[in-house]
């Protein structure tokens, strides 16, 4: 009677679908590594009947159960995915879980249109990186002895995160995300439960913050907005885990960033101050590349002198960095210039604004494509805000160009919105001829 009261384990029951397998041999595969872990197991059909009935087993097999699929299917299989309650964890543990959670639906084109409707929150409380790294120093799980991961595995996680942002950059996120989510499923989730020396897990929880920082930056960008807060809540708790202190305030600058697009000015200044407070004594370029997000969320709320008086820290400090892509988000002039584009708009300058960013698109490095199309549609649009109708449509026409190349739906979004300016305006002779070009390009995309 009991068990007719329960909820029958459907995750448990696909996944012997996929493995192909009886009740019976999953009870034998379970028996078999209770062996390996020096648990003497007796388990037949019956318990296993039980446990896709709704019971649950024991917390000391639940992992079992998990090792034997993940072995059979070769791939990370969750608590969750198999229908079954975690065992008391650590709060590491729960993230990589809920990652691979994440990044399996992400990867599949068939669950993706679920996780990409999530709902941004503006009242989201961002956990403080003291209070996340409470628990550093508390003893962890030694992970998988079957796998032990060192410092190659960390260069892999690191190149493979360089090589999807160079892919973001030429073929847009569109491309890369899918790349990064499957990754992240199954190389970097797998290697995050495995043994390691303890500065090894660091030094992986580290990277791979990087790259779900990196993944969420791609969500953000296409559109995906609670699903690109979600990546950023991730990365917060796998910086701190590392005691990451620079990937912690990235995220959170990040995380103002996406708040400023959406036009929450307040919570965009709130997580820029956060990340600045948060960072590290550091280099120049870190200091630039978060004092010029400060200075847009000034501007956003109002704060004209504050906003310019950033600006200046921003300028003074990107002086004494070298003009190249690094680490920090790849902050160099050409985004510091963007920054006094949009402070200028921000504050009323429309022709300023303009000027900042037609010399930040004249330095933009040429491998860059997915910024030049964002940056040359903003361009356009200031530049038909300001009555420069045929100069915004040489800019559109800049747009199409990269645009035409890379899978973002930022860039389709600027794409709707310049079919729908250029309506208006159907008889001017270069409205008519960037109408032609632009039908051509829709013919290509479809």
């Amino acid at each position: 009677m009991a068990d007719r009261a329960r909820t029958p384990n459907t995750g448990l029951r696909s996944l012997l679908d996929q493995a192909n397998w009886s009740e019976r041999q999953l009870a034998q595969q379970v028996n078999r590594l209770g062996t390996e872990t020096g648990l003497k197991l007796t388990y037949q059909q019956p318990a296993v009947a039980h446990w896709l009935n709704g019971a649950q087993p024991r917390e000391q097999v639940r992992p079992l159960i998990l090792a034997a699929f993940e072995r059979k299917l070769g791939r990370p299989v969750t608590h969750a995915e198999a229908g079954l309650t975690p065992p008391a964890t650590t709060e590491s543990d729960d993230t990589v879980e809920e990652l691979i959670d994440l990044t399996r639906a992400d990867m599949d084109p068939t669950r993706r249109k679920l996780v990409t409707a999530g709902i941004f929150s503006a009242a989201l409380v961002v956990p403080l990186f003291e209070s996340l790294t409470a628990h550093a120093d508390e003893p962890v799980s030694p992970g998988k002895k079957t796998v032990r991961i060192g410092e190659a595995q960390v260069r892999a996680v690191r190149t493979m995160t360089d090589r999807i942002a160079d892919i973001l950059d030429e073929l847009g996120a569109g491309h890369a995300r899918p790349m990064a989510a499957a990754f992240l499923t199954n190389t970097v989730g797998p290697w995050l439960k495995a043994e390691a020396s303890q500065q090894d897990r660091k030094d992986m929880l580290a990277a791979a913050s990087d790259l779900v920082y990196l993944t969420g930056w791609m969500a953000m960008y296409e559109r995906a907005h609670g699903l690109g807060q979600t990546y950023y809540v991730k990365a917060l708790r796998l910086a701190a885990d590392a005691e990451d202190h620079v990937t912690y305030c990235r995220t959170l600058r990040g995380m103002s960033l996406q708040a400023s697009n959406l036009r929450h000015g307040q919570l965009a200044l709130n997580l820029a101050d956060s990340a600045a407070e948060a960072a590290p004594s550091a280099g120049p370029r870190l200091v630039a590349f978060l004092r010029g997000q400060q200075a847009h969320a000034e501007a956003m709320v109002g704060n004209k002198t504050a906003a310019f008086s950033r600006l200046r820290e921003t300028e003074t400090a990107l002086s004494k960095a070298d003009n190249r892509r690094d680490a920090i988000g790849g902050y160099d002039k050409t985004a510091y210039l963007f920054h006094v584009s949009h402070v200028l708009n921000e504050t009323g300058d429309l022709p300023g604004s303009i000027k900042a960013l037609q010399n930040s698109l004249r330095i933009q490095a040429p491998n860059e494509r997915q910024g030049r199309v964002h940056a040359y549609a903003v361009l356009a649009q200031r530049q038909y805000e300001h009555g420069h109708l045929d100069a915004a449509c040489a800019s559109w026409g800049r747009f199409l160009d990269e645009y035409e190349h890379i899978s973002s739906a930022r860039g389709d979004e600027h794409f709707d919105t310049m079919r729908k300016r250029l309506r208006t305006h159907s008889t001017v002779r270069s409205v008519r001829e960037l109408a032609g070009r632009a039908h051509e390009v829709a013919t290509l995309k479809n």
